[in-house]
């Protein structure tokens, strides 16, 4: 049986009954000129012609019930592609009005946002390596800010915005998220930045015009100030000072290796030298002790990366003599005499020799001149080592981590004196007396001091 797929046309010849004698035994046994003369025949291959002729415009033609197959069939494809292209077009629209919809959402009713300047006063920190968004999440934790995005939002325009340090920042709860944007870049904005420049000694400096330089105590009392609802934050020089004569150095965050010989300083100088030179965040509110604690608890780990207590071993000194050493040559020398300045102290030391440093002199006075006068180096006290032998009891400053690696690594040579001969902050270095004096002599010529 032949089966016809659907719009396929039946592939047909014509069959001829008379074509071949071997397949038709009853054929009658007649020449082939009787069936010339035939009329019989002829009218019958007449009608076999005509036959012909029909069957092969047939063939040209799809039969009737072919063509209404196809038809139907194609209405049901069609019908079929309609419906399909009718849901794709549905999906269609529908993805773009979610779309929209979520863009107006967005856009209109996507993140809460306060109105005005803000209510109560509120402290936030912003952390080190915080982003635009980190920042705003904390804002919003704090309620000084709706939502996260209203803070984002208002400030992706500001440029200030990205310059925001780590530290801590008054704010406002229940700011508009431009209202806070505004606020935060403000320098105002920002409490409790301390910094501590190298040689900064624990109380004041008195200068030759009656003024002060601020020393430790009084920056750390500073740095403590800002003004939440009305209400000062400030934490008094006195407070810290006493807290730092009469509390447990180890509790207040000294390292274990300074606390013996810190502890036989007199006053609030057990911390002298301990409190280490760099910027520090303050969280205003602190206690005295508490903000003590932080700073010497953060100290305590910038001095260990300079390599104490470990590296004292095999100078001859103790960690904390070597805080000592780099104290006076803070304040001693500039950078580049360092390590000069350093075997100096060394050599005269191994010598039994008296230090002379006119900065310890000053020290117990206050006052930062480089030169003293005779009276000045006849005062009795464990600091003037013009009439003591050995270092003084606690460090005079707050040594950078230079001066700490100078104290450590000590230049090589037999030096023995040093004084400033050039007005950049220079020294001359002699190994005898006299030589040291014509130095000095030349300085003096020279106006360097």
């Amino acid at each position: 049986m032949l089966r016809l797929e659907p719009g396929q046309l039946a592939a047909a010849e014509p069959v001829d009954a008379y074509a071949d004698e071997a397949e038709h035994p009853d054929h009658d046994d007649r020449d082939d000129a009787e069936y010339a003369d035939d009329e019989y025949m002829d009218d019958d291959y007449d009608d076999h012609d005509d036959y012909d002729e029909d069957f092969e415009d047939e063939d040209r033609a799809e039969p009737e019930y072919f063509e209404d197959e196809r038809e139907d069939l194609g209405r049901r494809r069609g019908g079929r592609t309609k419906r399909a292209f009718g849901w794709i077009a549905a999906v269609a629209v529908i993805v773009l009005l979610a779309g929209g919809a979520w863009y107006g959402i967005t856009e209109i009713f996507g993140y809460e946002d306060y109105e005005g300047a803000g209510e109560t006063d509120v402290l936030i920190r912003v952390e080190k390596g915080d982003s635009t968004n980190a920042i705003a999440a904390t804002l919003q934790e704090k309620d000084v800010v709706a939502s996260a995005k209203a803070f984002v939002k208002a400030g992706a325009d500001e440029e200030g915005i990205r310059s925001v340090q780590p530290g801590y920042y008054v704010l406002k709860t229940k700011m508009s998220g431009a209202a806070a944007v505004s606020r935060i870049v403000e320098p105002e904005a920002r409490v409790g930045e301390l910094q501590i420049r190298a040689g900064t000694q624990l109380d004041d400096v008195t200068l030759p015009d009656g003024s002060a330089t601020p020393g430790v105590l009084k920056l750390v009392s500073d740095a403590s100030c800002a003004e939440l609802n009305g209400t000062s934050t400030c934490v008094p020089v006195e407070e810290l000072s006493s807290v730092a004569a009469e509390a447990d150095l180890a509790a207040l965050g000294v390292p274990e290796w300074a606390v013996r010989d810190a502890s036989k300083a007199e006053g609030a100088r057990k911390i002298e030298g301990l409190v280490a030179p760099g910027v520090y965040d303050v969280r205003p509110g602190q206690t005295a002790e508490e903000l003590l604690k932080s700073l010497l608890t953060a100290s305590a780990t910038r001095l260990e990366a300079t390599g104490l207590p470990d590296a004292a071993e095999g100078t001859g000194k103790t960690p904390y003599q070597i805080v000592v050493i780099a104290s006076l040559i803070e304040r001693e020398a500039v950078k580049q005499d360092f390590e000069k300045v350093s075997r100096v102290i060394y050599n005269r030391l191994d010598e039994g020799m008296k230090l002379q440093l006119d900065s310890t002199v000053n020290y117990a006075l206050d006052r930062p001149v480089v030169r003293t006068k005779p009276e000045d180096r006849d005062r009795a006290g464990p600091y003037n080592t013009y009439r003591n032998t050995g270092l003084p009891p606690t460090p005079i400053s707050a040594p950078s981590p230079e001066a700490v690696k100078a104290a450590l690594e000590p230049a090589e040579g037999d030096i023995l004196f040093f004084v400033k001969c050039e007005k950049n902050g220079l020294s001359c270095f002699a190994e005898t007396n006299e030589e040291h004096n014509q130095n000095r002599r030349e300085a003096q010529a020279r106006g360097a001091y």
